[in-house]
């Protein structure tokens, strides 16, 4: 007889003491559904058709949907903002504030000493505007938001100037020039690829509206015979010839770069002082802080985003403003490259990640510690080199074991180069390396 035809029913599996206690964990509903799938799978040959099978099918099945899809990740590629990773982890001060302001009523929208009706747009936006130095700032749900918000409420119509050579992708397949039509402007290209002039820009200014479109590259790297208009010079035009000035900065870099051991490029406070009517960039990329559009610069631009109707579908929530406000408090007190792990992880030094990489083989057993080059990541400071270490692991199979790495607990991200196993810890913290060298061993504990 197959022994898949005396599968028993769901209903005498119920009253089995282990599945009640499933049951008390996870509910009833989910547990026979579970239960459930677990039968159909053994009739179907996936699984021993025996009642104990199935229940301990059943069981893991319940596990892995208690857990859910967003789960913690120990980053072990080298790249420190990795998109697929969530980019920038937040410091103490915004998980803290996170916690706080999510375990109960906040004041977001009431002002306390008059009783009446508030505004969310205040959290935020004078610690924003302290620390860019920009007249007025306000915070949507990410970059592509910001800039499109920016369009639609000063280039209703108008004719949006943008050189060639700005014309970028960015993540996901959004388009700067969807971005713009989708504005409500009509884009005009100007200059080549990899030469814009100004007098590129003045040729094409009409008596129409128009708004300057400058476009920081930061996902890319143009070198060779190239040319193009400052933001200073693209200023300038503006008030000589009526047009307002939108900068998209992208990574939203705050310091120097030269003070986190990374290429200058353009920073938040540099081109908010060139006179920009508005800046653009991420609060999750070089930032440091949870993912938001944020815009800064003159009081009357910024205003006119803030009133427009697709603020509205835009804006940032409380846990985003509670987070990014105490982000933006550890620049104000000076403290950002201590306090925020991105530009820590960024500004350690070589030796001190090659230390935490021989903490980790003296754990393992196994391995060879290595240098490395990690990378900034999320499309920013495409060409620097991240002076990093990796433990280096020789397996038979690095395709299973990487596997076997990103589905155990913790999840661990390795990168395979080369045919081998490198694990680099320049964005793994401290208190990370126990947890990474407990799922090494859970693998090397087996056959592999």
């Amino acid at each position: 007889m197959d022994p898949r035809a005396a599968l028993p029913a769901v209903g005498r599996l119920v009253a089995r003491d282990d599945v009640r206690a499933l049951i008390e964990q996870h509910g009833r509903d989910a547990t026979v559904e579970a239960l459930r799938a677990a039968i159909e799978a053994a009739r179907s040959g996936h699984g021993e058709p025996t009642p104990e099978a199935v229940v301990v099918a059943a069981t893991t099945l319940l596990a892995e949907r208690a857990r859910g899809t967003l789960v913690p990740v120990i980053n072990a590629t080298g790249v420190v903002l990795h998109t697929n990773l969530g980019r920038a982890p937040l410091g103490e001060a915004a998980r803290a504030a996170i916690a706080r302001e999510g375990s109960g009523y906040v004041a977001l929208e009431i002002d306390l000493p008059s009783g009446g009706r508030g505004s969310r747009h205040a959290h935020a936006r004078a610690r924003l505007s302290r620390v860019t130095g920009a007249e007025d700032a306000l915070v949507a749900n990410n970059a592509a938001a910001a800039l499109l918000l920016a369009l639609s409420a000063l280039a209703p119509g108008a004719r949006v100037i943008v050189s060639r050579g700005e014309l970028v992708e960015i993540g996901g397949a959004f388009r700067i020039p969807e971005i713009v039509e989708t504005g409500g402007a009509r884009l005009v290209e100007v200059g080549t690829t990899n030469r814009t002039r100004l007098a590129d820009y003045e040729r094409a200014i009409t008596d129409e509206p128009t708004v300057l479109l400058k476009v920081h590259r930061s996902n890319f790297a143009m070198v060779g015979f190239t040319e193009e208009a400052s933001l200073e010079e693209l200023v300038a035009l503006g008030a000589r010839r009526g047009c307002r000035v939108v900068y998209d900065l992208g990574s939203g870099l705050m310091v120097r770069g030269a003070s986190i051991g990374l290429p200058d490029e353009p920073d938040v406070p540099g081109a908010v002082a060139s006179g920009a009517d508005v800046v653009v960039f991420s609060g999750d990329k070089l930032l440091g802080g949870p993912q938001a559009g944020l815009a800064v610069g003159r009081g009357a631009a910024i205003e006119a985003m803030r009133r427009h109707p697709l603020m509205r579908a835009l804006r940032g929530g409380k846990l985003v403003l509670a987070a990014l406000d105490a982000t933006l408090a550890a620049y104000e007190r000076g403290h950002a490259l201590e306090e925020l792990p991105t530009l820590a992880r960024l500004v350690a030094d070589r030796e001190s990640v090659r230390a935490r990489c021989e903490r980790l083989r003296a754990r393992v057993g196994r391995g060879e510690v290595v240098d490395t080059v990690a990378r900034v990541g999320a499309g920013a400071q495409p060409t620097a080199d991240v002076p990093s270490a990796a433990l280096r692991l020789e397996v038979e199979s690095v395709d299973a074991v990487a596997g076997r790495l990103r589905n155990g607990s913790p999840a661990v991200v390795p990168r395979v180069e080369g045919g081998a196993l490198f694990l680099d810890l320049r964005a793994v913290a401290d208190d990370e390396v126990e947890a990474l060298a407990g799922a090494l061993g859970k693998i090397f504990a087996g056959a592999l």
